[in-house]
């Protein structure tokens, strides 16, 4: 899978502190974006700091290489694509430099690095009561320098304007090498510098030329809208704050210079936001009512169509936060005010249900005031792009004229001629977007695999585009141009002002060399395609079930580029990407390397090569993929059929085997035990690390002599059982070897709660085999459990668990690797021994006698149950416990991941995924908390790295019963 590396690779990695990669896998995961698009660069840079930026500017000068800026790769249009020398400046210039919060709050302002995420830079910012005014949808991985470079607006532009509006200064590199600090100029300043020599006066010459000399035709050409990024911000000098080249960098794309930091305004956040979601019975509806919304004052209006609705009715992520909608709407509006003191925007809630009302719509709005359930609406909303993604089928929503903005009082009839425009060319489209300014967000839905796919896409893009410039609007009002509308500046602007255009660009860049093809010069936009009517994947035949979305193929296609895989504050995804920032390790990464390799943009043997190895590597199999990813990719699965071909290809190295036969070791280990037990330390652990590939720092697990199955065959069974109530507890591989006070303390439970306890002799479920891709062992450990839990299945008896990983392999894995309704049915069948109590406590059927427990407890949620049954259930039994003060921590993944931290390579990151939030938690915890861990990888991670003992959730209850064994009767 070698190819020439490029000339310039050397130098740069001679003279950079930063990352310096041109290998072709590399290449290709940054040959696309969130668009349509796919465009191999030349090689990817990561600059650690200013002079690595300004050396690329200047080893790059010479032989005229074309260079990219980057940064979370969220761009609709392929702003992040082209064929140049890609900088990423997410990875290591993602810093806060400087804030300055003064007495007054109009003076307030932070310097930042364009690699800062939206979120992480809010969040920087909360402890001062400011935030950052534009707020867009992927905010949770969007970063400042893609907002600077796409004059970024969000759900609130309507209060806060758009990122030219927050930009006070910006610094950086021309294409010349020659640094720059572009700010307002004064009277003095600017005449200084019309009458210099050097290349930003030269530059603020030509500008300044350009500006006055086109006054009259800027006025006539740029529509009268609050929404308008295409083009250059030539609107922008001189106009309103004095001379200042950063507005006219604001949305340039990385077309005229590289920024390496920006100085931006920052405003008071509102103490308190509300909103009312408004119903609607017709799209058409919903159109006529915006406008009149406006007059309202709101901080945003925002469109939801009813496919968005629908979407998020089928994401387990998402379902439980539609309490706001009521009955089936055609579309929702969803408007916010907020301010300082809550009397005021309650009134402007019911001046809301007035207007309604007086329009015909009755009483049609919805009262959201609780900060939590505002939340759940936003979560919602900003999820629409990648629930779009989830379509499932050939035709996908796909964003080309997705950006389009009129006024608000035209979009009546803007949309129903946009929709007698698509119904024309046969084609549905999803709608959803800022109602407030005018801007919608129109994903028509098409295949872009076949030519007749492809013909829409430029017919579509066309007649929008006329449509647009009809009603006044523009074809970009906040995703910019790219290569989906640069190709139509000219018509949108005209002749003379595109021309003026192409003169800012060669003022700034003569030799075009800073991300060419982006608002002048543009290639056709339908070139250059991810997919396009020749595209064609092969795949050895997957070895699990891919119905639910057709082949595997269209399950790695299922990825859309929305990146919210590369969020690094909340949640469980990605866990490795949090802890490297490394592309390669997202969600997305490995997606497009297995899309590469699938479809022939990387040679076929790539597939299972060594560098795909390096891209799966780090997935630690966590499936919170399969939940956050709002196209719910399933990493996980695709890891699992990489790991049978890449075997196959390799051999199975002893450590995955011995690893993946977890359960005989353990068997064998225990029965050896004490003496099995002296491998943990000293010389026979240096041995055990040598042969089995284990880090050393890393503690090992006690094999218990003393195991649960010893303890359940020799117990007394109970006088009093009742067979109707009759419960199957597994005794799963960890809890029964190295943790029987576990299950013990869940006997204890369930027969208090009047239930006859049945244990079937352990055996192991696959989870081991499945993680480490031994599929014919897999297949037989699945089998193996399959028959010997399928009578209990027959009659109705519940299978419960209490190891996580191995319960829930049941519901997940058994399915699509058996492919049988056998296994179906011990899916359904099967639950964690919380939700079997949850479930029989909602439905009034549990009665136990739980004393106080006057203690606080932190509950840590395996990421398996977070993905697949979510810790509702766990959350619902602990609150059974009198006294308990439970708080749930948004740790992501604790790092161990089953056997991954023990594994030598992994170990750093391990514990990295543990320390940045579940470890620092656990030890910022008062002596008396609990701490409540279902996984028993993650209490061993929790013990590794905090010296504290976790507890099982039945553990706790067993202590409320006062009968708790072993090291459940202490935090």
């Amino acid at each position: 899978m070698r190819d020439p590396i490029h000339p310039i690779a050397e130098r740069l990695a001679r003279e950079l502190e930063g990352d310096v990669r041109f290998d072709a896998m590399t290449r290709e995961l940054f040959s696309t974006d969130a668009s349509s698009y796919r465009i191999v660069p030349l090689g990817v840079v990561f600059p650690k700091h200013a002079d690595d930026v300004q050396r690329i500017v200047d080893l790059t000068a010479r032989d005229r290489i074309a260079l990219l800026p980057r940064g979370g790769g969220t761009s609709l249009a392929g702003q992040a694509v082209g064929e140049a020398l890609v900088i990423d400046f997410s990875k290591y210039m993602n810093r806060v430099v400087e804030t300055h919060i003064p007495e007054h709050d109009d003076d307030a302002w932070a310097r930042v690095q364009p690699g800062v995420v939206l979120d992480n830079f809010n969040t920087h910012l909360r402890p001062t009561g400011f935030m950052f005014g534009p707020e867009v949808s992927p905010s949770s991985q969007a970063t400042l320098g893609g907002m600077v470079g796409n004059n970024s607006c969000g759900s609130r532009s309507i209060r806060y304007g758009k990122m030219v509006d927050h930009v006070i200064e910006l610094q950086g590199f021309l294409a010349s090498g020659a640094p720059f600090r572009f700010g307002q100029l004064s009277e003095t300043e600017l005449a200084t510098a019309l009458a210099g020599d050097d290349d930003t006066d030269r530059i603020i010459q030509t500008v300044n030329h350009l500006a006055v000399t086109h006054r009259d035709e800027v006025d006539r050409r740029f529509p009268k809208i609050q929404r308008r990024v295409a083009g250059y911000n030539l609107d922008e000098l001189g106009l309103r704050n004095g001379f200042n080249l950063a507005g006219l960098l604001v949305g340039s794309e990385g077309t005229l210079a590289i920024n390496h930091e920006a100085r931006v305004r920052l405003v008071r956040k509102s103490a308190h936001t509300i909103l009312g979601v408004c119903h609607f019975d017709t799209f058409a509806a919903s159109m006529h009512a915006s406008a009149p919304i406006v007059g309202l004052s709101p901080h945003a209006i925002e469109l939801s169509d009813k496919l968005l609705i629908d979407l998020a009715r089928e994401s387990p992520l998402h379902r439980d936060k539609l309490h706001f909608v009521r009955g089936r709407p055609e579309a929702l509006l969803i408007v916010e005010f907020a301010g300082e003191t809550l009397e005021p925007l309650m009134r402007q809630l019911d001046d809301l249900a007035t207007l309604m009302r007086d329009l015909g719509h009755g009483d049609n709005v919805v009262r959201i005031t609780e900060p939590a359930r505002c939340a759940d609406v936003w979560a919602v909303r900003k999820a629409g792009l990648g629930l779009f993604g989830s379509v499932k089928g050939d035709a996908k929503p796909v964003a080309f004229v997705e950006d389009t903005a009129v006024a608000p009082e035209q979009l009546p009839a803007f949309t129903a001629e946009f929709r007698e425009l698509l119904e024309r060319h046969g084609v549905r489209a999803a709608f959803y977007g800022h109602a407030s300014v005018g801007c919608l967000h129109i994903r028509p839905m098409l295949d872009l695999r076949t030519a007749d796919g492809v013909t829409k896409y430029r017919a579509v893009a066309e007649e929008v585009t006329e449509l647009a410039l009809k009603y006044g609007g523009t074809h970009s009002g906040e995703h910019g141009e790219g290569l989906a509308r640069s190709e139509f500046n000219p018509k949108v602007f005209g002749e003379t002002l595109y021309a003026a255009f192409r003169e800012v660009k060669a003022a700034f860049d003569p030799d075009g060399r800073m991300n060419p093809g982006k608002k002048v010069d543009a290639p056709p936009m339908d070139e250059n395609l991810r997919y396009g009517a020749d595209y064609t994947t092969a795949f050895p035949v997957p070895l699990l079930d891919y119905s639910d979305v057709g082949t595997m193929a269209d399950a790695i296609e299922m990825c859309n580029g929305n990146a919210r895989c590369r969020k690094s504050e909340v949640g469980t995804m990605c866990p490795s990407y949090m802890v490297t920032l490394d592309e390669m390790h997202s969600t997305r990464g490995r997606a497009n390397a297995l899309r590469a390799a699938i479809s022939g943009a990387l040679p076929a043997e790539s597939l299972f090569s060594e560098e795909m190895h390096e891209v799966m590597d780090l997935c630690i199999g966590c499936k919170a993929c399969k939940l956050e990813c709002p196209s719910h990719v399933d990493m996980a699965k695709h890891k699992y059929e990489f790991q049978i071909g890449y075997h196959a290809r390799e051999g199975v190295p002893l450590r995955t085997l011995a690893l993946g036969n977890a359960h005989t070791v353990a068997a064998i280990g225990s029965a050896l035990a004490p003496l099995s037990n002296l491998g943990r330390s000293g010389p026979l652990r240096w041995l055990t690390n040598a042969v089995l590939g284990l880090d050393p720092r890393r503690s090992l697990p006690r094999f218990r002599r003393d195991t649960f199955w010893r303890w359940w065959q020799r117990r007394t069974a109970p006088a009093h059982q009742d067979p109707a109530h009759t419960v199957v507890l597994l005794a799963d591989t960890f809890t029964n070897f190295y943790e029987p006070e576990v299950p013990i303390d869940a006997v204890r439970v369930l027969e208090a709660a009047g239930r006859t306890v049945v244990v079937p002799e352990p055996t192991c479920c696959g989870r081991p085999q499945i993680s480490k891709g031994l599929h014919t062992q897999a297949l037989d450990a699945a089998g193996a459990s399959l028959r010997q839990l399928t009578g209990y299945v027959e009659r109705g008896v519940p299978i419960l668990g209490l190891e996580p990983s191995c319960l829930l392999t049941y519901r997940d894995e058994y399915p699509m690797l058996l492919r049988t309704d056998a296994a179906r049915s011990l899916a359904a069948g099967s639950w964690l021994v919380e939700e079997y109590l949850a479930n029989e406590s909602a439905a009034g059927r549990l009665a136990l006698p739980l004393r106080p427990v006057d203690t606080p407890a932190l509950l840590h949620g395996h990421c398996h149950q977070k993905a697949i049954a979510t810790t509702r259930a766990t959350r619902a039994v602990l609150d059974l416990v009198p006294g308990l003060d439970l708080t749930e921590i948004d740790s992501g993944c604790c790092g161990m991941a089953g056997s991954f931290g023990y594994e030598a390579g992994h170990f750093d990151i391990s514990m990295a995924m543990a320390e940045r939030v579940l470890a620092p938690r656990v030890r910022g915890a008062s002596s008396d908390t609990i701490i409540v861990a279902n996984g028993t990888s993650c209490r061993h991670q929790i013990a590794d790295t905090t010296g504290r003992q976790a507890m099982h959730a039945v553990q706790v209850l067993a202590r409320a019963l006062d009968f708790a064994s072993g090291s459940s009767r202490q935090p």
